[in-house]
């Protein structure tokens, strides 16, 4: 995929990072999707300035289908690298079942 260029944004072989940062676009789009505000964004990733934030959101809402086309992508590449825990840990992934079963059957 090619994407727009952007003064905060930067495009590593494929991976769109905030500028000068490691902060992938991802996370920050993810945390606006969650209704983070740019000021709450730049709390939880503490090398990106209140500018760049604001950049990337609005790189996001110019670019909106492509960069969802690239979550996406990166949503599916995860999946097909990494298992299920229930594959991974079926033991694990049983008694996280008992304890959630038990913890809803409390609040009924």
């Amino acid at each position: 995929m090619v994407f727009p260029v952007s003064p905060y944004i930067d495009d590593l072989n494929g991976a769109l990072r905030i500028a000068g940062t490691r902060v992938s676009l991802a996370s920050v789009v993810i945390h606006f999707q969650e209704g983070q505000t740019p000021e709450q964004i730049v709390e939880s990733f503490p090398t990106v300035t209140l500018a760049q934030a604001y950049g990337a959101i609005a790189y996001y809402l110019e670019n909106e289908e492509p960069i969802k086309d690239y979550l996406a992508q990166i949503k599916r590449e995860f999946e097909r690298k990494v298992p299920p825990l229930s594959q991974q840990n079926p033991e694990l992934f049983a008694r996280l079942q008992a304890a959630r079963e038990k913890m809803a059957s409390k609040g009924s």
